[in-house]
């Protein structure tokens, strides 16, 4: 199955399992240029997002869940996971799943509370051939190994929430 994982923001880190086994990642950015719309973020994002989808033929995608806390920030990740939604839904129904970035600190480091140097060094040891180019890319990655690690064994998941006291 080929896997797609993202950590969603103006710099969006992405990575790809392909059923090979084979890993890609990296770093997309969406500026706005001075005097420009906003909305080209929306539309620079849904074409490079679609294309991703079909040159890697992905079958799945996973997407780091973004934090509400106001502002722009807020408009701009609620609208790239619409449209990651929307986009999956018209390209032939490719599921998809929200990770709270706790569960994914939690599942990477052992903490919920991870730094991002902790989440980069987790990153790094996991994907020892791949250099994350930033921390947007190391969460990616690290997304990708939770996804694939869920789609393997859900046990391993629940195991590890009934740990932190979780049913």
């Amino acid at each position: 199955m080929n896997i797609l994982a993202l950590d969603l923001g103006s710099k969006t880190g992405w990575a790809v399992r392909m059923s090979s086994g084979e890993v890609v990642s990296g770093v997309e950015e969406f500026k706005v240029a001075r005097g420009s719309s906003v909305g080209v973020r929306f539309i620079a994002f849904r074409h490079w997002f679609t294309a991703v989808l079909g040159t890697f033929r992905i079958e799945y995608v996973a997407y780091e869940q973004a934090h509400l806390r106001g502002g722009a920030a807020t408009d701009l990740l609620v609208g790239f996971t619409t449209r990651v939604q929307e986009i999956c839904e018209e390209m032939g129904q490719i599921p998809f799943l929200a990770v709270h970035s706790a569960t994914l600190k939690l599942f990477s480091t052992g903490s919920g509370r991870a730094e991002k140097d902790a989440m980069m060094a987790a990153a790094k040891a996991k994907y020892p051939g791949i250099e994350p180019q930033d921390d947007n890319e190391a969460d990616a990655l690290l997304l990708l190994e939770y996804v694939r690690a869920q789609l393997e064994d859900p046990l391993v998941i629940t195991v590890a929430k009934k740990k932190r006291g979780k049913k």
